[in-house]
């Protein structure tokens, strides 16, 4: 029996492991509804992309900061922190076994979004995001693979799932969906840095935690 760590996995490992297919989608609105920010959120929006930018500029960012200085404030605004939603962090989160044939892939997660009102079966809650937070000087691809093996396990369980792979920085959003093949839907990529994009990712964000 082999075991494989998530975090040694490529893509190519991943597709052919799982089966995904992949998808570009070149704007949120046929999946998402874009609420406008109000004027205070575009505010602290400001703060949270200054505050960030001040450590970017000095140097590499750890993961633990881009957790800290970013994740944390964005899922507060965009109301991850209300009933029902409840946020588990890593070290509440079990490990994660999968099986696939002769192979044990093992592996943790970062941040777990969980609906504690919609449930999907009997003792299943339903998942709604979960972010890989990467160091500041990673593309957030690097933790596709990581994030599209924990969604194999999700989808036996709901018709689609979200999910998202920051370094702080750049955003990539995640679509997947049930299918024969399952498919996994690319977002546009959002910059926290440039005004426009920074908005889109927290209106995504507010969407997200709506449905």
């Amino acid at each position: 029996m082999t075991i494989l760590n998530t975090r040694n996995l490529s893509l190519e490992d991943v597709q052919r492991l799982f089966g995904f297919q992949e998808q570009y989608i070149e704007s949120f609105s046929p999946l998402l509804s874009l609420e406008p920010l109000t004027e205070l959120e575009q505010q602290e929006l400001l703060q949270i992309r200054d505050d960030f930018r001040r450590y970017l500029t000095s140097g590499k960012v750890s993961e633990g900061q881009v957790k800290f200085l970013v994740i944390a404030p964005l899922l507060r605004l965009a109301g991850f922190y209300h009933y029902p939603i409840e946020i588990t962090l890593e070290e509440d989160i079990i490990d994660i076994e999968i099986e696939d044939e002769d192979k044990i892939i093992k592996g943790k997660m970062d941040i777990l979004a969980v609906n504690k009102v919609k449930k999907t079966t009997a003792n299943a809650y339903f998942w709604i995001l979960l972010i890989e937070s990467k160091n500041s000087s990673i593309s957030p691809s690097e933790g596709l693979p990581q994030l599209l093996t924990y969604a194999s396990r999700s989808l036996q369980n709901q018709l689609s799932v979200w999910r998202l792979v920051t370094n702080g920085q750049y955003y990539q959003f995640v679509h997947l969906q049930q299918g024969n093949p399952p498919i996994y839907q690319l977002m546009p990529l959002l910059n926290l840095m440039e005004p426009r994009r920074g908005m889109e990712l927290l209106q995504s964000l507010k969407a997200i935690c709506q449905l």
